[in-house]
Formats: C-alpha cells, sequence, structure tokens
C-alpha cells in the first residue's frame, strides 16, 4: 500500500513538472531617445514570445544606456540588483531582449547562476515549435547550429582549469573542437539536405510560371493566415500567437476565370535573427518570385507604422523591395484614435472609423491601400477587386491573346 502511495505521488510530482511553465524575466536596455513607452512596447513583444514559446514573465528589467555593457550587456548596478532579484525568486530563465555574445552569455551565467537566453534564441526555439515540413525543420535546424557555432566555448567552461603542458591539450579543448567538428558536420549535411529539397522547390515553382502569383506578407500576428482562410476557403492554420505560420502555403484560385496563386508566407519580425533570414531562402522564394505581394498591416496596432518600415526594409534585405505591392490594413473593427474626428467635429474615439474616414486619414500619404477586417469579413469585396485587378495585369502579360 505504501509503495503504491509513494508511486502515486511521484506521478503526481512528474505530472506537475511537466505541466509547470518556465519561469522568464525580462531584460532590456534603454538607448537614448528612446521612450519608457517604446521600451514597454518592444518588451511587451518580447513577452508574447515567451508566452508563445510556453513561458511565463515575471518581472521586468529596464536600465538606460547608450550601448550594451561589454561584459554583462547592463552596468555593475543593474546586474547587482538582478543578481538579488535572481537569488530571491529563482526564475528559470533571463531573457534578454538584444542578442548577447558568447562573452555576454558566458559572463551573465557565472555572475547569475542562472539560464541565459536572448532574443534570436527565443524565436528559434518558436520556430522549433512551429516548423512541420522536412524543409521547414532542417531550416529551423540549420539556423539553430550556425547560432549555435561561435557559442560553444561556453559549454565547455567547467574544464577549463585541465589544460596541458607545452606539446599537450587539455580534455576540455579536445572536446571543444570534437564538438566543433560535430556541428560544422551537421551544418554541411543540413546544407546539402536543404540544397536538394531546393530543387524540388524549384522544379514545382516552374510549373506554376505561367500563371500570376501573389504572396501574403507582413509582420507577425497580423492575421496573413486568417486572410488566406478567407480568400481561399480552406483550412489554414491561423492562431493569436507569433509565428503561427513558418512553412510556406499555397493554393490555387479563380476569379473572374483567371486563375493564379496565393501563398501565405512566414512572418517578420523586429530584430529577426539573420541565420533564419538566411536558412529561410527557399522559403522566402514564395516572396522573391511573386508577382504581386499582399501587405498586411494590423491597424489597430499602437506602432503599425513601426512594422510597417520593418516589413518594408525586410523585402528590401531578399531583394523583393521593388514588387507591386497593395496595403492591406486588417483589424479595422479593432482601430480607435483619440484624434479621430467625425464631419461635425466631434471625436469619434468611442467606435471604430468607417472605411471613407480612414480613407481620408491615409489615402494620398500611402501607395494603393484597402481596409478590411479578416475576421469580421468586412470590405473583402473591395479588396477582390482591387486584387484581381493587379493579376489580371500580370495574367494577360503572360497571355496576351486570353480572352
Amino acid at each position: 500500500m505504501a509503495r503504491s502511495k509513494r508511486k502515486s505521488q511521484h506521478r503526481f510530482k512528474v505530472e506537475a513538472t511537466a505541466t509547470r511553465k518556465e519561469r522568464a524575466v525580462l531584460v532590456a536596455i534603454v538607448k537614448r531617445y528612446q521612450s519608457l513607452e517604446k521600451t514597454n512596447e518592444y518588451l511587451d513583444e518580447l513577452e508574447f514570445l515567451a508566452e508563445t514559446a510556453g513561458v511565463k514573465t515575471i518581472y521586468r528589467f529596464t536600465q538606460k544606456l547608450d550601448n550594451p555593457d561589454r561584459r554583462h550587456f547592463v552596468g555593475k548596478g543593474k546586474l547587482e540588483e538582478i543578481r538579488a532579484y535572481v537569488k530571491a525568486e529563482e526564475p528559470d530563465v533571463l531573457i534578454f531582449d538584444d542578442d548577447l555574445s558568447p562573452s555576454q552569455t558566458r559572463n551573465l551565467e557565472q555572475e547569475l547562476q542562472c539560464k541565459i537566453i536572448d532574443r534570436s534564441i527565443l524565436i528559434l526555439q518558436i520556430f522549433t515549435l512551429r516548423a512541420k515540413t522536412a524543409q521547414a525543420k532542417a531550416q529551423v535546424e540549420l539556423a539553430q547550429y550556425e547560432y549555435l557555432l561561435p557559442r560553444l566555448t561556453r559549454m565547455w567552461t567547467h574544464l577549463s582549469r585541465q589544460k596541458g603542458g607545452i606539446g599537450m591539450r587539455g580534455p576540455g579543448e579536445t572536446e571543444l573542437e570534437t564538438d566543433r567538428r560535430i556541428v560544422r558536420d551537421k551544418i554541411a549535411l543540413l546544407r546539402n539536405k536543404l540544397e536538394k529539397i531546393d530543387k524540388q522547390s524549384i522544379t514545382r515553382r516552374k510549373s506554376r510560371e505561367r500563371m500570376a502569383r501573389v504572396a501574403l506578407v507582413g509582420y507577425t500576428n497580423v492575421g496573413k493566415s486568417t486572410l488566406m482562410r478567407l480568400l481561399t476557403k480552406a483550412d489554414v492554420f491561423a492562431e493569436n500567437k507569433l509565428f503561427a505560420t513558418v512553412d510556406a502555403t499555397v493554393r490555387k484560385l479563380v476569379w473572374d476565370r483567371i486563375p493564379f496563386l496565393l501563398s501565405d508566407t512566414v512572418g517578420f519580425i523586429r530584430k529577426l535573427p539573420t541565420t533564419l533570414i538566411e536558412s529561410f531562402k527557399s522559403t522566402l522564394a514564395e516572396i522573391t518570385e511573386s508577382d504581386i505581394l499582399l501587405h498586411i498591416i494590423d491597424v489597430a496596432h499602437p506602432s503599425f507604422e513601426e512594422h510597417l518600415e520593418v516589413v518594408t526594409k525586410t523585402l528590401v534585405e531578399i531583394g523583393a523591395g521593388e514588387k507591386p505591392i497593395i496595403l492591406i490594413f486588417n483589424k479595422i473593427d479593432l482601430y480607435r484614435t483619440p484624434d479621430l474626428v467625425d464631419e461635425n467635429g466631434e471625436e469619434i474615439s468611442d467606435r471604430p472609423p468607417t472605411i471613407e474616414e480612414l480613407k481620408k486619414m491615409y489615402i494620398g500619404k500611402l501607395p494603393k491601400a484597402v481596409f478590411i477586417s479578416a475576421t469580421s469579413k468586412q470590405n473583402i469585396q473591395e479588396l477582390r477587386m482591387v486584387l484581381l485587378e493587379e493579376v489580371k495585369k500580370v495574367h494577360f502579360s503572360i497571355y496576351p491573346n486570353y480572352v
């Protein structure tokens, strides 16, 4: 009986550990001319990233610094403050909103005796959870190994005192070199694997060259997958979490007897790791090889203009900056602004503005734009008309004699 009770208690402990969320502390520096409001907004995004990865945020630390400290990212006083909190509350992990150098990570772990990760490794972890296809899994794994390679030294610090004399190498150094070789071999293997997958993808994309191709792009969590599902009436995964879509999804549509392809692509984000951009080049080819881009923007987000800039900059970086773009301002049913007034001069911040009011505010300042709500299906007909007009231009350039 006692044995059975002990087994039951052990099972309960295991289950409790399995369901318990990791507890995280967020750390960010406030650079010159950056407001506290903007810093909190950035930390809100970092907290959302942590939540998407299954981690609960319990506290935040910020410090005003022009540049991160070379040794510990934060200054000595803030480091002591963080150390006291970590000792008292025992969080599972500290997450930094900027990339840490290998030496900064090592120094922080030694000083704080706590797991340290930065924004890039957090995003990589989310991509690992989200990747479904063999291609996406290989791309994420490649990005992880490329990120890990220069940081391998901190994994062997426990052997640092075992050094050999002249002509001798300590076991720590030997293990480190072996580990580097294994990682380099793994990187080479993954690159070869992705090259083969890319060749298959290129063959598939060539078969689509005789059709107009449209790609949905935008900041993460702006509603791309929801719009994709609405336009294609297909079962496309959509969720209120960051990077709900990692794999590119392509669907064929026929509107007004004009066939075209519509693809949903991975969302962009501020400080997207360069290793991910490099590894996902074949997936991003759905964007670079498209004829038309639908840039989806969450107009209800307080920083939607900054998000627009981040995506625009990323499109330029991947070679898609010159493509025809239709701006789709989504979530108009959630949009509010204290500065908006109606035709009588009265504030209308207690209700969402009408499409006509939004057009008065933005049309003229922006290129071709459409205001919609994908969830409530507002103004989808205008989007269809604008998109079909652009698709027809591409289609008739391919088939000039098509009637």
